[in-house]
């Protein structure tokens, strides 16, 4: 999976989920003035290990899961996100009242119930517990939460739509590699592009003209935060590809909250979610 796919809202899931683990190794209860203790691991602590800490690490694998599948894959009628924060709340609200318990498990040696108390993981529990339900809540919510984890190298300066110089000491583009005018880029180290029959044999002929970009409008680069359909222009709702993570894209027009966007093999469409990008 690429990492560049996940937010700053997964990570936090994950980590949350990592801590719950590690907190359940450490004495939940334990007796003052003994070496004795219980870890959720315990039989006596049964269902605390699956419905906290098991729970939660099948709630940060759905999410990771998630991101490695086309946007808004569904099973039973909820997408993995959906079903991995309904997991997360969950573990929160078994995590709050694990706390209340008042079941004393039976540590041996004839303890008396009065030297039995909560120890570290039984508050580490409680914390992570919450602070996973929470986060997984409030991440579709939050653009802080939704921006990318890892950021995406800067690309080079786009070129100005219908050419424009190339960044100094970058190798030249090929042809159609997703920035404006394709193969009629200039091409810094020879100038204009030759004439005649060199020139058509360089650059394959545009399958159909496509419409000029708007007048007020400047194109940009731009990374999606997770991954997006990309739509034909006919407005037919046709696929003609899916954004990833990770890749710069050319944004070369906006129709309304949509944007026009240019793939790397020169392929052009509407991305209609355009929500959290990333701009270069």
């Amino acid at each position: 999976m690429n990492i560049r796919s996940l937010t700053r809202g997964d990570g936090a899931v994950i980590g949350a989920a990592v801590l719950l683990l590690i907190a359940s190794f450490l004495p939940y209860f334990s007796i003052s003035g003994s070496d004795k203790s219980v870890s959720s691991w315990s039989p006596a602590l049964f269902p605390l290990l699956p419905t906290v800490t098991l729970a939660a690490l099948v709630s940060a694998g759905l999410l990771v899961f998630a991101r490695s599948q086309p946007a808004g894959r569904q099973v039973a009628g909820l997408t993995f996100e959906q079903w991995s924060t309904a997991l997360a709340v969950f573990v929160g609200w078994a995590a709050l009242w694990s706390t209340f318990s008042t079941i004393i498990p039976d540590l041996g040696g004839g303890i008396d119930n009065s030297g039995v108390s909560k120890g570290a993981g039984a508050w580490l529990t409680l914390i992570f517990g919450l602070a996973l339900a929470a986060v997984a809540v409030l991440s579709p919510r939050l653009p802080a939460l939704q921006a990318p984890l890892v950021s995406a190298a800067k690309p080079p300066q786009p070129y100005a739509v219908g050419g424009g110089q190339q960044p100094y000491g970058a190798a030249p583009q090929q042809a159609g590699y997703g920035y404006p005018g394709g193969a009629q880029s200039v091409d810094p180290a020879f100038g204009q592009q030759p004439y005649g029959a060199q020139a058509a044999a360089q650059q394959p002929a545009p399958a159909a003209a496509a419409p000029a970009p708007s007048s007020d409008f400047t194109a940009f680069w731009f990374a999606v935060p997770v991954p997006r359909p990309l739509f034909a222009e006919d407005n037919s709702g046709a696929q003609i590809a899916e954004l990833t993570p990770g890749t710069w894209y050319l944004a070369v027009d906006q129709r309304g909250a949509a944007l026009v966007a240019q793939t790397q093999d020169g392929r052009r469409g509407v991305l209609q979610d355009s929500s959290g990008i990333q701009r270069g």
